[in-house]
């Protein structure tokens, strides 16, 4: 890089002055300069040096005035007055000092009046390295981060249950992976809408890139357009500086998951259908636009037709993206499938646990299974993963069995066959708990009624001292 002279429009600034003055202020410049400097003439005279070049090299200003080469013979800089090249990153070692120089000729007016050498001490460098490698490390961290972050975890062969209305739904999510067409998947809460938008993108050929999941119900529409594209420097009060990235940038090359789209506010609606027929975004305070290669889901549990008809969904968005429509049956509609999807669960209820003594692998009575499978299941599949969850707690052994099932559905199942017929089943249950509550006072007899003796009884029966309380207290037994 050469160094030539001011352009005329500075230099005019400082004729003014005295020369004298001029000369001084160049000097202080270069003094402050944290890197070492040192200037020749033509001649190879030293004409200038400043401290921090003293501090790297050991070079005292007593060269000053001298020639280059007679107090140092192996100087390159004066070839540069000759050949005019810049020399950049030149390694020197003297006196056990070790230091990186750039070298650049001084030229006016096509004429080489000198040249400069700028050292930095290879400590320095040295420091300025390792350091940049740890930001590096961050970096490649946070991108790890988010990387994890947004990574899709489920595929179409993880879908349990390919009976009746999903094997349909599986099938077309096959075939349309690998389009780059929107996909509108309906369906109630809770039967795994996500699950299939994840999926989608596993089997497609973005599945090495976003996957953004966005719950446009749980975003506030004023927050919610900031959200998705971002917005520019100063766009608004308390905007971060240097703005920020949307989430539609991050999805860049893979897939946006637009959950609850039917949530999402009409003006808002009008921009996203932009997004999808241009193919870009424009940040928020910004006027330039950003192209993208994004795949839209989006998901509802809405009748988005009958919004449309109220005015509350553009009707221009709805068949944007409607191109291909899953629709995934609520649980109750595929009752077939609920026992694999129990025995499923509990395989993955028995990794995630952390019970001391917990059992290598659960079973569940027939009795409960066909309650389960007689249930209706109004939080479908979700609902039904929280009931095995909690079953897997509170069974005492290896086998779940209904007294082990939250109560907020067994009342609704004794409720139910109470109508159709009572003394039957109210019977039947009180005659369980009747002997459930015997046998845990025939027990506690044996045992004794002080905490160790409790304590005994309660590994007699299989069960855990605080069970053993909640048990007492529900049948009312005073021991």
């Amino acid at each position: 890089m050469e160094v030539k002279f001011m352009p005329e429009r500075i230099k005019n600034q400082y004729t003014e002055f005295p020369l004298e003055n001029q000369i001084e202020w160049w000097k202080a410049i270069v003094h402050s300069i944290n890197d070492g400097v040192l200037v020749i003439d033509h001649e190879g005279f030293v004409r200038l040096i400043n401290p921090e070049y003293t501090q790297i090299t050991g070079v005292t200003p007593n060269i000053v005035g001298k020639k280059l080469r007679e107090y140092r013979p192996g100087a390159q800089l004066p070839e540069i007055l000759i050949d005019r090249k810049c020399r950049v990153g030149v390694y020197r070692k003297t006196d056990k000092r070790e230091y990186i120089v750039d070298m650049a000729p001084i030229i006016i007016n096509d004429k080489v009046i000198g040249a400069v050498s700028v050292c930095k001490s290879l400590t320095e460098v040295h420091k300025l390295s390792l350091e940049l490698k740890k930001k590096g490390e961050k970096l490649n961290q946070l991108k790890n981060k988010i990387d994890s972050l947004y990574q899709a975890k489920y595929t179409l062969n993880q879908i349990i249950g390919r009976n009746g209305g999903l094997k349909e739904a599986v099938y077309v999510a096959e075939r349309v992976a690998n389009s780059i067409l929107p996909i509108l998947i309906t369906g109630e809460s809770g039967t795994g809408k996500e699950l299939f938008a994840q999926a989608i993108h596993n089997e497609s050929s973005r599945k090495n890139q976003p996957f953004i999941p966005v719950n446009c119900a749980a975003i506030p529409s004023a927050l919610l357009e900031s959200e998705l594209f971002g917005y520019g420097d100063g766009a608004f009060t308390n905007a971060k500086k240097g703005g920020k990235i949307g989430l539609f940038e991050m999805a860049n090359n893979g897939t946006i998951f637009l959950d609850e789209i039917g949530d999402m506010s009409y003006d808002l609606q009008a921009k996203l259908l932009r997004v999808l027929q241009e193919r870009k975004i424009r940040r928020v305070g910004e006027t330039n636009e950003r192209s993208l290669d994004v795949r839209i889901i989006a998901a509802t549990h809405r009748d988005l037709q009958q919004l449309v008809k109220k005015t509350h969904f553009r009707e221009d968005l709805f068949y944007r993206l409607n191109v291909i429509s899953l629709q995934i049956p609520p649980l109750r509609e595929r009752k077939e499938d609920i026992s694999d999807l129990i025995y499923s669960m509990l395989r993955s209820s028995q990794l995630n646990l952390s019970i001391e003594n917990s059992p290598n692998e659960y079973t569940i009575s027939r009795e409960t299974m066909n309650f389960l499978e007689e249930y209706e299941w109004p939080g479908n599949v979700r609902e039904l993963k929280n009931v095995i969850d909690y079953a897997s707690c509170m069974a005492e052994g290896t086998e779940i069995r209904i007294e082990h099932l939250p109560q907020r559905i067994t009342k609704k199942h004794f409720n139910m066959y109470e109508s159709k017929d009572s003394s039957t089943i109210q019977s039947l249950k009180e005659a369980m708990e009747e002997t459930e509550r015997n046998f845990i006072i025939d027990t506690l007899k044996r045992f004794g009624s002080d905490i160790e003796e409790k304590k005994k009884a309660a590994k007699s029966l299989g069960i855990s001292l605080a069970t053993l309380y909640n048990k007492l207290k529900r049948y009312k037994i005073d021991f």
